[in-house]
């Protein structure tokens, strides 16, 4: 909840005798305002002079002596760390942050300059990985978002360079991650963080199932096995945060296989689709474990969700017709879900996704026989004709819904 959200509804619930004034004003002392823009300036401040830092050393490092090399990387390293440190402890904690941030940069930094004065060849990612841990255990320490999402952003760093030059996915920087990611994401009850999280595993799914040479669908078994752990958790909040991810990669193949089957016509088709003597019972696997959890949660209908998921693929023809299907399915079923519990975010959410799978309709059926200029100009006219109306309908929802309430005072 926010204080410029409370600030909006005040007056209105003081105008209704829902408060008085005076507790409107108790209930927004206990926000404080985090929209102040000075309070990222030590972050952003500190990550200029981390790049400065870092340029500078790299622009002269071969010209300096190699003992003075380390005790630059010791000096800088320790001292950041030092002045953080004393920051905490003075109750500075953005700028406690800021240098904790700078000293996980040139602590990183150090080990790959280091490697490269003395010859050293990696035959993993682990430097890496060691370098996403010490970010991770800043986090912890500081108990800091952005330290948390330099980590995992350190993490997806580290996965891709095991991807890519030494062709191997990383299980130790995939597993490390989860595990120490725990406590900032699902402890600390911060939907940004939760988000990123679920946004980072999806994207290791995908860089496994390229790197181990496994069809792309596989991708899918270890990015929906997380949305099926959302589903037992039972603050919503966090159950939606992340299972967003997941279901927008299932969202975006749908789109691709919509507007691009051609591309797998030509005997490609074979390395989209996964071995069903093994991939089905997989996935019917993790949609059982997603099941119990909605029942468990008392949120069954939400399994309707799975629809992106089905496995079209591998009918002989049509697929693309039945994906286009489940794009529009999904999205009225979220605009549904969204007038049902009158949340605002998902009326919002399902206007959009209904918006993208018309404009994935409209593309599929005129682009290769209508006037380019032609179906530019009909398609934003179509846009703009379905904005408005979706919006003058939540909007005359919701002013319903606020009229009833207001009745039931």
């Amino acid at each position: 909840m926010s204080r410029k959200w409370l600030e909006k509804e005040a007056p209105q619930w003081v105008e209704r005798g829902i408060v008085t004034q005076e507790q409107a004003g108790r209930i927004l002392d206990l926000y404080k305002d985090r929209s102040q823009p000075s309070r990222l300036l030590p972050i952003l401040g500190s990550i200029l002079v981390g790049l400065g830092i870092l340029s500078f050393i790299a622009a002269n490092w071969q010209e300096l002596p190699e003992l003075l090399r380390l005790l630059m990387m010791m000096v800088f390293t320790g001292g950041f760390y030092a002045a953080a440190e004393v920051l905490r402890r003075r109750g500075q904690e953005k700028f406690a942050t800021a240098f904790a941030g700078l000293g996980v940069m040139t602590f990183g930094a150090g080990i790959i300059l280091i490697g490269q004065m003395f010859h050293l060849i990696a035959y993993s990612a682990g430097s890496f990985i060691l370098w996403a841990a010490a970010g991770a255990a800043a986090a912890y320490l500081y108990r800091s978002r952005y330290l948390a999402l330099l980590a995992l952003l350190l993490f997806d760093i580290a996965q891709w360079y095991s991807v890519s030059e030494f062709n191997g996915f990383s299980y130790t920087a995939f597993l490390v991650m989860a595990a120490v990611m725990y406590v900032p994401v699902m402890r600390w009850k911060s939907a940004l963080l939760t988000w990123c999280g679920a946004l980072s595993w999806t994207v290791h799914s995908l860089m496994w199932a390229v790197s181990e040479d496994l069809s792309f669908l596989w991708m899918f078994v270890p990015a929906m096995a997380l949305y099926a752990a959302g589903d037992w958790l039972r603050e919503r909040e966090g159950g939606y945060a992340l299972q967003t991810a997941p279901l927008a990669a299932a969202y975006g193949f749908a789109v691709f296989m919509v507007l691009f089957p051609s591309e797998w016509d030509s005997g490609m088709l074979s390395e989209l689709r996964a071995e069903p003597l093994y991939y089905v019972p997989a996935l019917l696997l993790v949609f059982a474990v997603s099941l119990a959890g909605k029942f468990r949660q008392g949120r069954a209908s939400s399994a309707f969700e799975w629809i992106l998921l089905a496995p079209y693929v591998y009918l002989p023809s049509g697929y693309e017709v039945l994906y286009l299907l489940a794009l529009f399915f999904f999205s009225f079923y979220v605009l549904w879900r969204g007038y049902a519990e009158e949340f605002r975010f998902k009326i919002n959410f399902g206007t959009v996704l209904f918006i993208c799978s018309t404009l994935v309709a409209y593309g599929k059926l005129t682009w290769a026989f209508m006037d380019k200029s032609l179906f530019f100009i009909l398609g934003g006219v179509l846009l703009l004709v379905l904005s408005w109306f979706l919006n003058r309908r939540k909007n005359r929802f919701l002013s319903e819904v606020k009229e009833d309430d207001g009745h039931g005072k």
